[in-house]
């Protein structure tokens, strides 16, 4: 286990996160500084950042193009009818061009209410919680809650709209989410730490298929279903490693599996040139 945390210390300490910033969704975010700016653009890039980089990226560029200078002072200002037009052709994936519209309308029905979204998630959050899990459910419910009749002309949840709000009282690793909750609480490297209320050993780790497969070849894990259930087991895995910070081995761990030095195949031929094989893991 000594020998483990060394090579992740190392791992973690040598990383490149300037450079790998312009490869993650967190780049959108970095061009604002104003806290309720970062915070909207974050909540918006991350309900997106599924599939490859190069195709999401361009999606949300242009989504955030179109809100202007203060994507914020945008959705406090929200009138649907008259500036769906700003969004016209929009689309990505299992997401319709009426689904980035709701997505929109529900952020800006949040924030005309509550002024942050922080503001939202800490009415479900426990000090006393062991992890974010039962917040995010919480707040996920709020917002499956908010009436989408405006956009979908009757208030309905298509498939495509509840594909970016899982929630872990449905056993999803919530990727997407954990990700937007790192960046808010976070307060080193390429995060923001502009939610101040849960300390960095509630977060969860945004589970994606690097992590699990690298997860499963260091032992952190055995289960076979990239779920909530999974997420939990690694990060406490992580927190043998770091109790106060254990998601600070994300960016390593899953960019060694993107970049393609991690072909996950378990194999030895597969993994007799990994750079965690090498040094004695």
């Amino acid at each position: 286990m000594k020998r483990l945390k060394h090579i992740l210390d190392k791992f973690y300490n040598e990383y490149d996160f300037r450079e790998r910033v312009l490869h993650d969704p967190v780049t959108f975010p970095h061009k604002y500084k104003n806290p309720e700016d970062i915070e909207t653009s974050a909540f918006i890039a991350s309900c997106l950042a599924y599939g490859r980089v190069d195709l999401f990226k361009p999606v949300i560029k242009k989504i955030l193009g179109a809100m202007g200078k203060s994507p914020y002072d945008f959705l406090m200002n929200f009138e649907l009818k008259r500036q769906k037009s700003l969004f016209s052709g929009i689309k990505y994936r299992f997401n319709e061009n009426e689904d980035i519209l709701c997505l929109l309308h529900i952020l800006s029905v949040l924030l005309i209410k509550h002024k942050t979204v922080e503001k939202i998630f800490m009415k479900f959050y426990k000090s006393n919680d062991p992890d974010i899990g039962s917040a995010l459910s919480g707040f996920i419910g709020h917002i499956l809650n908010i009436d989408t009749e405006k956009v979908y002309g009757r208030n309905i949840r298509p498939s495509g709209l509840l594909q970016f709000f899982p929630s872990p009282s449905k056993g999803s690793a919530c990727k997407r989410m954990n990700l937007f909750l790192r960046w808010m609480v976070r307060d080193r490297d390429i995060d923001f730490g502009i939610w101040k209320g849960i300390p960095k050993n509630r977060l969860i780790i945004p589970l994606d298929t690097h992590i699990a497969k690298i997860s499963k070849c260091l032992g952190f894990t055995k289960r076979a279903s990239a779920d909530w259930k999974t997420a939990v087991e690694i990060t406490g895995a992580l927190k043998k490693f770091d109790p106060e910070d254990p998601l600070k081995y994300d960016f390593a761990l899953c960019h060694h599996g993107i970049s393609g030095l991690c072909r996950s195949k378990g194999d030895k031929e597969s993994c007799a040139g990994c750079v965690l094989k090498r040094e004695g893991v």
